[in-house]
């Protein structure tokens, strides 16, 4: 673990900043009552940095992002910057948090959803169906269609229009991705997933055929091939049957979304974006949900997702595990205790959430 550790800070747009402050604070107090020291640093990203510079991630982001041991961010987006046009920019260049993926090459995501016993009630599953369910979502975030070549719209000869989008993928790029969940596995129940449209895409023949290859040096884990689609419905009816789950960059997305449902809400998933398992490398923590622009300013946002990010981080980048599971520990309380915001069925605020963690860290 770097000494000081050091931290950029980028709160986002919308509900962005009020969870983050959450998080942040979470972070502050933990490293204060262990004695960690750290060396915190803010900036603006995505519609906050356009507002005030134009670009929705300078260069000076990247440069202190490279520079620091973790990026804590909150959701960016919203529509007032959804049509703004940059001629020749790349995806990347008109989305800052993507920009920032594909600059620190955090290509491995973890996703976490679990099914918390106080929650139960607020999944739309029967209880003995949910009950127990713990998954881990892996996506790949560097390549695939997000970043594919060529794209575009083109307007035919008779007045018509089409749209492409290329999912390319390497077999290194996916060798290292496998490579970080079959570890992952290991580390867990020694069961893994990978998910595709080998059926249907090139893109997943390859896909398939790489994490095959890889699952080679891996004999102690035992892997699963399943399409995507009845991937999804299997993970829906019977959400306890899988562990960890190797997806690409669209398929991932979609299922961590989905998977949320396990615990009650989106707005309490957290997310670890990685370069492998290297703990020297800077590391992209944030919550998996959106900005959410209709409750912004209102002070009811759920701040867990992002509180849970943080406990990733101390797992991952400052390799303390057993603060991480702490911090864990502290969310359970405050759900058994009831403090609880909307999306989770209650009534309590952005800040009595964050009161009942702090106190429960004690």
């Amino acid at each position: 673990m770097a000494n000081p550790f050091k931290l950029l800070v980028l709160p986002g747009d919308g509900i962005g900043p009020e969870v983050v402050a959450v998080g942040l604070s979470v972070f502050e107090r933990l490293c204060r009552l262990e004695g960690i020291d750290t060396e915190i640093q803010h900036d603006l990203l995505h519609g906050a940095a356009w507002e005030k510079y134009g670009s929705f991630c300078r260069d000076e982001t990247v440069t202190a992002a490279k520079q620091s041991d973790a990026v804590l961010i909150g959701a960016v987006g919203g529509p007032q910057w959804d049509d703004i046009v940059i001629e020749g920019a790349t995806p990347a260049e008109r989305d800052g948090l993507m920009r920032l993926r594909e600059e620190l090459e955090t290509y491995a995501c973890l996703r976490p959803s679990r099914a918390y016993e106080s929650l139960l009630e607020q999944t739309p599953f029967k209880p003995q169906v949910v009950r127990g369910a713990d998954i881990l979502i892996l996506r790949e975030l560097c390549g695939g269609l997000p970043y594919g070549n060529p794209r575009g719209i083109d307007q035919l000869e008779d007045g018509s229009y089409q749209a492409y989008d290329a999912n390319f993928y390497t077999s290194e790029e996916i060798r290292r991705f496998a490579a970080v969940g079959f570890e992952i596995a290991g580390q867990r129940s020694g069961k893994l997933t990978s998910i595709d449209k080998s059926n249907v895409m090139e893109s997943g023949i390859l896909w398939r055929h790489i994490v095959t290859e890889v699952g080679l040096d891996y004999p102690g884990i035992e892997l699963t091939h399943l399409y995507t689609d009845n991937a999804l419905y299997q993970m829906m009816l019977r959400p306890t049957s899988f562990d960890v789950v190797l997806a690409d960059n669209i398929f991932g997305d979609l299922a961590s979304d989905l998977v949320a449902s396990y615990a009650g809400s989106l707005g309490m998933l957290p997310s670890a974006s990685l370069h492998g398992l290297n703990p020297g490398k800077s590391a992209i923590y944030e919550p998996v949900h959106g900005t959410a622009p209709d409750i912004a300013g209102q002070g009811i946002a759920n701040p867990i997702g992002t509180v849970l990010s943080v406990a990733l981080m101390f797992e991952y980048s400052l390799q303390r595990k057993d603060l991480g599971q702490r911090i864990d520990a502290a969310v359970e309380q405050c759900l058994q205790a009831g403090v609880l915001t909307a999306d989770l069925g209650g009534s309590a605020s952005t800040e009595q959430v964050h009161e009942k963690i702090l106190s429960a860290l004690h």
